[in-house]
């Protein structure tokens, strides 16, 4: 007996017509009577007295019907509880990243993840990729919003479409701010400021290409703000992922992009075969959904 053939009972008990019935129901007329005649062959009982003008039940349908009403609420108070329950996750998920673009989609994916699961409270540390990945390894970190590259061995990952834009930091009234990009030959004969990790500059050092020897590099540095203040007292230039960049104050710090463009991207990641959180677990599956892709 099928809990949507009973439903489909009840209805025919209150409007007292299988016409009617099917009509609330958006079903055809002989679809629900197959249903019902089908019922009643497979419970061996006549169900209905079938009227010229209205259905009536015979004593076992008087009885399915106290039965089915109990049956449904049952049903629908589980559904219910689930839900509930569903709601009612609760925990505080750390979520390590550097100051990128792509915080801005982390930003959307938190808020529709908030307004489903409102008892979830997020930890949000920043800090180089190295570092984060270091803590995620040490599960001190549930996700990571980091540059790519990564190992896909040791991580899962959603590659996020935002692409992350490599631009150099100088004061407002610099010379190089008239320009509408800063060339490798333009940063060659100045101090400048370069990310700590190695990995990254390498990848700086592809693009600098022969000018790269020749760079007076004055300070390497692991977050943006703190090599900007560098910048503002006029000691180097910083070369940064542009990020948070866009939101600073623009009369002290303004930036340009490097040229020829260099782009680069970000993932999503967790530690593979790692021990979730509830929380955790349900962010991961909601930020495949919202996402709009699968685990790499």
């Amino acid at each position: 007996m099928e809990i949507r053939v009973l439903r489909y009972f009840l209805t025919v008990v209150r409007e007292e017509s299988i016409t009617k019935a099917a009509d609330v129901l958006h079903i055809t007329q002989p679809t629900l009577s197959r249903q019902l005649s089908q019922m009643e062959e497979d419970i061996g009982v006549k169900l209905f007295h079938r009227g010229t003008r209205k259905i009536t039940l015979t004593n076992e349908g008087l009885l399915l019907r106290r039965r089915a009403e109990e049956i449904l609420q049952l049903v629908d108070n589980t559904e219910k509880e689930l839900v509930e329950q569903e709601e009612q996750i609760e925990g505080k998920i750390t979520i390590g990243c550097g100051e990128l673009a792509s915080v801005q989609i982390l930003s959307e994916l938190i808020d529709a993840f908030s307004k489903k699961y409102p008892g979830v409270t997020y930890d949000i540390f920043t800090a180089t990729a190295d570092l984060v990945k270091e803590q995620m390894d040490k599960g001190l970190i549930d996700i990571g919003l980091l540059l790519e590259p990564i190992d896909i061995e040791k991580y899962g990952f959603i590659r996020l479409d935002t692409k992350e834009k490599w631009v150099v930091l100088m004061r407002p009234d610099d010379n190089l701010a008239k320009k509408d990009g800063i060339s490798a030959e333009d940063l060659s004969k100045l101090p400048v400021i370069l990310p700590r990790r190695l990995n990254v500059q390498s990848e700086l050092a592809s693009w600098f290409g022969d000018y790269y020897a020749k760079l007076h590099v004055l300070f390497t540095s692991n977050l943006n703000t703190n090599g900007a203040v560098m910048v503002r007292n006029g000691l180097a230039y910083s070369v940064v992922i542009e990020g948070s960049v866009p939101f600073w104050d623009h009369t002290k710090i303004t930036y340009r992009p490097l040229s020829p463009e260099l782009m680069t991207t970000c993932v999503l990641a967790w530690k593979r075969q790692q021990p979730f959180s509830q929380a955790s677990t349900k962010f991961i599956e909601h930020a495949k959904c919202f996402l709009g892709m699968s685990k790499l």
